[in-house]
């Protein structure tokens, strides 16, 4: 299975070590990233995807979201400093407790039931950031893959992510074609459908990408940290939050669809969101990302997307 999360190497534990680092040790890998622990509380980033431009803006989301800490049972970053080396960016952050829930699920398989401490640590994740209001920066990030900041030109988050649907069909939407039959009516609804949904719900921090390594937590299973903002962070609805969520806590296990259904029910339930709401988002998050990792269609991804946009409705 293709992870697609960047590689430890010597030459970045070297780089760390000729900054007075003694002690190097890789401690996770990413779609963002790969980080290693430098000791003193310490770790540092290499970034794969973001330019050195942007960081100065996710520090500013970072402090605006710690800005709210008292609403939080948990930890998140914060940038204590920022390098460029090679035209890659390296960011310094504070380490954060705890360790991964689980695996990511391309990686161990989870078993044909979620355990309770998984969901409850989940939804203990989804009710913080929920309260953390969206705020301007946060608007003005450009999420993994587009070209502008999703807000611009928007006042309301679902017609900014119909107009990224729009954008990301165009960019590979033949090949998707080749393997979600109807695409262009799926399109044609899904965008309706976002500009159809009501004025003046919540707008919140959106992290994107809660998947089970990046949502650390204690020996009793309480969640300590929530890490690796950035893939698909922004201000939106936090239904978007947990539509995304319920659909990506097991993407490639055998019983990922199961899953997907048992957290979609549960998310619909806990937070009064609306079941049709919660996968309209997720189509319109797999019509955003399909083509994030590949433009041949022949990672795990894609087909996971292209799994999602053919399930029935």
């Amino acid at each position: 299975m293709v992870t697609h999360r960047q590689e430890h190497t010597a030459h970045w534990t070297r780089y760390f070590a000729d900054r007075g680092h003694g002690d190097v040790q890789p401690l996770a890998a990413g779609v963002e990233g790969a980080v290693y622990r430098l000791g003193d509380g310490i770790v540092g980033k290499v970034w794969s995807g973001r330019r050195p431009v942007g960081v100065e803006l996710m520090r500013r989301v970072y402090a605006d979201i710690a800005g709210h800490a008292a609403l939080l049972p948990f930890a998140t970053p914060e940038i204590l400093g920022v390098e460029e080396h090679d035209g890659v960016l390296v960011t310094y952050e504070r380490e954060l407790g705890g360790v991964p829930l689980r695996a990511d699920s391309a990686v161990v398989a989870p078993g044909r039931e979620l355990a309770a401490r998984e969901t409850d640590a989940l939804l203990t994740v989804l009710r913080g950031l929920a309260a953390v209001p969206g705020t301007e920066a946060m608007r003005r990030l450009v999420v993994q893959g587009d070209d502008r900041p999703l807000w611009e030109g928007h006042g309301r988050f679902p017609d900014a992510l119909a107009d990224l649907v729009r954008r990301a069909v165009r960019r590979h939407g033949g090949l998707l074609a080749a393997r979600v039959p109807g695409l262009a009516g799926i399109v044609r609804e899904t965008v309706e459908s976002l500009g159809a949904l009501p004025d003046g719900g919540p707008v919140g921090v959106v992290h994107g990408d809660l998947v089970p390594p990046n949502v650390h937590v204690d020996d009793t299973g309480a969640p300590t940290a929530v890490l690796d903002f950035g893939f698909f962070t922004t201000a939106g609805d936090p239904a978007f939050e947990a539509a995304v969520a319920a659909a990506v806590w097991d993407m490639y296990g055998p019983y990922a669809d199961r899953h997907t259904a048992t957290l979609t029910r549960l998310f619909a339930e806990e937070f009064r969101y609306s079941p049709a709401t919660l996968v309209l988002y997720q189509r319109a998050y797999a019509l955003a990302t399909y083509d994030l990792f590949s433009s041949d269609g022949g990672d795990g991804h894609f087909r996971w997307c292209a799994g999602v946009l053919t399930r029935p409705r």
